[in-house]
Parts: structure tokens; C-alpha cells; sequence
């Protein structure tokens, strides 16, 4: 599957408030982005997200991340969320949201959890954490995926000193 944005990158605004979400949602969007994820151990997403999808669910793509549980996707759904970002393979969680239509980004660090999260029905893929592994690794595991499915490097980049990724076969989130 094609990332269905224009933009290869998710904006990750963790530990946004409430009476902050949509200055902040507005100021990325108007930046470029159009990929938002809200991680939900930040302070009162039960607000924020329902709240951002309200307006800004037809600029971009409005999801949350640190998704753990299926019945935290159920709620997810009701509030219109249509990005599910994990850090974690739950393959669950990750049939709950696509049997919702919405799009799965779940965190891998290997090959077997990457094919894995694409057999449950997976359509891109976090590289979690990224820091961790260095460019290197990420081209080759990069390498042996299909070729259609976006790969998101997440955790500890800069975006300052992105490095020697590739940036042609990579997308970015979290930074």
C-alpha cells in the first residue's frame, strides 16, 4: 500500500494538553503535514483527539499512538480516529483497526515482527526505535519488505541530523 499522504512523515505531538491540541494540529498542518498522531499517554486524549478530529479530520490524516489495547481502537473508532500507531506488534489490535478501515502503523524491530504485523493486516510499518539500530539496518530490513509499504524510523532521530538514511525509501515520524 501506497502512504496515502502527501508528506512521508507523521507529526507525533506527545504530551499535547487539551486547551493546546488544536494550535498546536493547526500550526503542523499549516506546515506541511498531513499525518497527526496524538500518543495516548498524553495528558487527557480522551479530549484532544475527538476534539483535533473535529477540525482537522478533513486536512489530514488524525490518528493515535501508543495504542496498546483493542479496546482502546474501539474508542479510537468512535471518535473518528483514522491512524493507529503502536509500539508493539498486537495483532489484535492491529485486524481491530483495519476491520474499522483505518490505517496501521505498528512498531517492529525485526523482520519476523514486520512480516508479522503485515500478515494481520499492517499497511506500514514503525521502526521502533530507530535510534536504536542505525541507518544500516534500517535500508536492509528496508530491503526485504514490500516494496509498497511505508517504513517510518521513530524514536531518537533528529531531525536536525537525519543521517544517512535514504530519504527516497524512508519515511520519518516522531520528529
Amino acid at each position: 500500500m501506497q502512504w496515502q499522504t502527501k508528506l512521508p512523515l507523521i507529526a507525533i505531538l506527545r504530551g499535547i494538553k487539551p486547551d493546546e491540541a488544536l494550535a498546536h494540529v493547526g500550526a503542523v498542518i499549516d506546515a506541511g503535514f498531513d499525518a497527526v498522531e496524538i500518543p495516548l499517554n498524553s495528558p487527557q486524549w480522551e479530549q484532544s483527539i475527538p476534539a483535533i478530529v473535529d477540525a482537522y479530520g478533513d486536512k489530514a490524516l488524525i490518528g493515535a499512538g501508543t495504542v496498546l489495547k483493542p479496546e482502546q481502537v474501539d474508542a479510537l473508532a468512535r471518535m473518528g480516529c483514522q491512524l493507529i500507531v503502536t509500539p508493539n506488534i498486537h495483532s489484535e489490535v492491529i485486524r481491530r483497526a483495519v476491520g474499522y478501515g483505518m490505517t496501521v502503523c505498528p512498531g517492529c524491530a525485526t523482520a519476523t515482527e514486520a512480516f508479522t504485523a503485515l500478515e494481520a493486516g499492517a499497511q506500514a510499518l514503525k521502526i521502533f526505535p530507530s535510534s536504536a539500530f542505525g541507518p544500516q539496518y534500517i535500508k536492509a530490513l528496508k530491503a526485504v519488505l514490500p516494496s509498497d509499504i511505508a517504513v517510518f524510523a521513530v524514536g531518537g532521530r533528529d531531525a536536525r541530523k537525519p543521517g544517512a538514511v535514504d530519504r527516497r525509501r524512508l519515511c520519518w515520524g516522531g520528529l
